[in-house]
């Protein structure tokens, strides 16, 4: 079979990168002086700056991390976000119409199962994803970790109700390899 190449005029299309790249405050460090000497130094100012170090991240720090000149010159907006807190993270477990939680729920409802967390569970969830450094990527995973048997186990026990409690939740996920991995 022969390969024929498609040429694509990418004049009006947004590439959007992006990515952990650990490490790299280190780099922004070393380039930003953040140690002022000084009788009118703003401490409050300086330890700020040096906690948010990706405020000050452009194009020739990422080269210094590795990546390469060619792909960076087709970025023209170089920019970083902040980590996720604890009430955002609980937010997006369960406000959307499409939350996670909601769709645990909906997936136990096609079994004729009531799904019922305590409150209590998803402020765990929260503070693992948070101590493992999962982000909201990481909530499915702690979902699933505490959900899986409950899910394959409580529909041949003709089970109607279930409640997730925070005994259960930290039993679950104790057992999950989740839990065996280091910050």
């Amino acid at each position: 079979p022969e390969q024929k190449l498609i040429k694509v005029n990418t004049q009006n299309i947004l590439f959007i990168c992006g990515g952990a790249f650990d490490g790299i405050d280190r780099i922004i460090a070393r380039r930003v002086n953040t140690n002022a000497i000084g009788f009118n130094v703003n401490k409050e100012l300086q330890e700020y700056q040096h906690n948010n170090l990706l405020q000050f991240v452009n194009s020739v720090d990422l080269k210094h991390f590795g990546l390469i000149p060619e792909l960076l010159g087709r970025l023209p907006v170089v920019t970083y976000l902040n980590p996720l807190d604890a009430e955002t993270l609980r937010s997006i477990l369960t406000e959307p119409k499409n939350s996670l939680i909601k769709q645990f729920t909906r997936l136990f409802e096609l079994e004729g199962i009531t799904l019922n967390f305590e409150p209590a569970v998803f402020d765990f969830m929260v503070e693992k994803a948070l101590e493992y450094k999962l982000g909201a990527r990481g909530l499915r995973s702690i979902c699933e970790g505490i959900l899986t048997d409950a899910m394959y186990e409580l529909p041949s026990q003709k089970v109607k109700h279930f409640d997730v409690t925070l005994e259960y939740a930290t039993r679950k996920f104790n057992t999950t390899k989740l839990s065996l991995l280091k910050v």
